[in-house]
């Protein structure tokens, strides 16, 4: 007796159709499965066979054989107990006929029969639609999260036998259809406002012009100046999630195991890793290869607090992700990558103590200890940061002022306006903000006036700019000149986007 049912398996955030086949013929009870299953799959004989029995039915004396095909992809992961069970079900004849080839099954099994939610649902789902999959069965606890493709039907079960009774057409289960759509239109909410950021002005425009242009950016400035405050405020002026880029981060958290609400992610992430983490945590991998927090922050902020007491290698893997946006990791079995278009946003102290360049409190640092310090950054590191702005404390009557204080709303107006000029100025080019562009896009969309290439020219000697940063330069002028609704780029645009890189020759001159 032989029968055949769909599932999937993932390799990072792709997801694989996996023909479960069952056999049962006679011969010595034997429960072998084959095509290069991993424990977790090994060790579902033992759930799937007690499962079957507490759920009413008798376990099959035969020789059980089941192949994961294709047999010479690497499967993973507890989702494959549901369609192991029902595909020896099918072989006793407990299913009647059920168009198995447009349906899938996915779900781990308890040992009393019930369906345990699973990591990585949503991936799944995209994946099996775009293998014409029609019906997916999931469990219960994960339909929101699968409910989220809406021209695939899902069905949640709770037990086994719901589901055989499903298929059995003893129960009817309608397909589930997400309570709460996704709507660009709808006001996000925050617990944070830039309204409550006194004084420095500087670094709220520097923020903004980060926000407009998604930037990366360095902050430095003594304790207590509102670095982590300002930084940590910054979601609240970027753009709203598209539904697009909103199923990007779902996915990557769905399969991270940190999608708390089973639900559609529609705000943009900020992360922010303590600085005792690892290269490993900080990029992703592992044993069984997860996302790391430059995923995890895709289409959002990764912020690095205090940035220098970060170990220095830890740092350095990040050069790779800010450039090329992705992560690949490789492994013996499977190279596998992840997104990572992130806003990198960093804060530090001008030396260990804080106080170099305040001038109300002295520094007791030496010339020494603060060069051991600040060359925690290396120079390919830091040029790859687009803005670096300086702070000082806050002055006491900036903080008694509570007049004309822009809130995060009137920010985002201006940071929405200059993205829909970027989006319709690159609508052709695959790139969605000036962080991204090319030096040959550069050279096409960043013209200067003749005044601004002489600024620019003076400022590359003057500074001793690299090619990298002479970019980051033109890409910052660019965004610039977006806020002003400017099709080329001006003098003040140039000066503006200079003043922004000219603290490279203070601290790491």
């Amino acid at each position: 007796m032989y029968s055949k049912i769909n599932t999937c398996v993932l390799q990072g955030l792709n997801g694989y159709i996996i023909e479960v086949e069952t056999d049962l013929s006679r011969g010595m009870p034997v429960f072998n499965i084959v095509g290069l299953p991993d424990a977790s799959i090994k060790e579902s004989k033992e759930r799937v066979r007690t499962a079957i029995k507490n759920s009413g039915f008798e376990f099959p004396l035969s020789r059980i054989t089941v192949n994961l095909a294709p047999a010479n992809l690497k499967k993973e992961g507890s989702q494959l107990d549901l369609a192991i069970a029902l595909g020896i079900l099918r072989a006793m004849g407990v299913i009647s006929d059920f168009d198995f080839q447009e349906t899938a099954f996915i779900g781990e099994l308890s040992l009393d029969g019930r369906l345990n939610p699973i990591e990585g649902v949503l991936p799944m789902v995209i994946s099996m639609r775009k293998s014409n999959i029609k019906r997916c069965i999931v469990p219960y606890e994960n339909r929101d999260e699968a409910s989220v493709v809406e021209d695939i039907d899902i069905i949640p079960v709770k037990n086994l036998n719901q589901a055989i009774n499903s298929l059995n057409s003893e129960e009817e289960i309608l397909p589930y259809k997400n309570p709460i759509p996704f709507s660009e239109d709808e006001e996000e909410q925050f617990d944070m406002d830039f309204s409550d950021i006194k004084g420095q002005e500087g670094l709220k425009r520097a923020l903004e012009v980060a926000a407009a242009g998604s930037h990366n950016m360095l902050i430095i400035g003594p304790p207590g100046a509102g670095k982590t405050m300002a930084a940590r405020r910054l979601p609240t002026i970027l753009p709203k999630l598209s539904f697009e880029e909103a199923i990007e981060v779902t996915k990557i958290y769905s399969v991270a195991g940190l999608l708390k609400s089973n639900a559609l992610i529609k705000k943009r992430p900020f992360r922010a890793p303590h600085h005792t983490a690892s290269s490993t945590s900080l990029i992703g991998g592992g044993r069984i290869p997860k996302p790391g927090e430059v995923s995890l922050a895709h289409n959002g902020v990764l912020f690095l607090d205090e940035i220098p007491e970060f170990k220095k290698d830890v740092l350095e893997v990040l050069r790779q992700p800010m450039e090329d946006e992705i992560v690949t990791i490789s492994r013996v079995n499977a190279t596998l990558t992840y997104p990572a278009k992130f806003m990198m946003i960093a804060s530090m102290n001008p030396c260990p103590c804080g106080n170099f360049g305040d001038p109300f409190h002295e520094c007791t640092c030496s010339q020494s200890s603060i060069d051991r310090y600040l060359g925690k950054l290396s120079n390919p590191l830091l040029d790859r940061i687009d803005i670096h702005i300086e702070v000082l404390p806050v002055d006491y009557k900036d903080l008694e002022d509570n007049k004309n204080l822009e809130t995060s709303k009137d920010i985002r107006e201006r940071v929405n306006r200059s993205r829909l000029i970027q989006l319709e100025r690159y609508r052709d080019s695959n790139i969605y903000s000036n962080s991204q562009l090319s030096p040959r896009q550069i050279k096409k969309y960043c013209k200067l006036t003749k005044g601004a290439e002489t600024i620019l020219k003076q400022a590359f000697k003057k500074y001793r700019f690299s090619a990298r940063t002479y970019n980051k330069v033109l890409k910052v002028s660019r965004t610039i000149a977006d806020l002003d609704g400017e099709n080329t780029i001006l003098e003040k645009h140039v000066l503006e986007a200079v003043r922004y890189r000219s603290l490279d020759n203070k601290y790491w001159g």
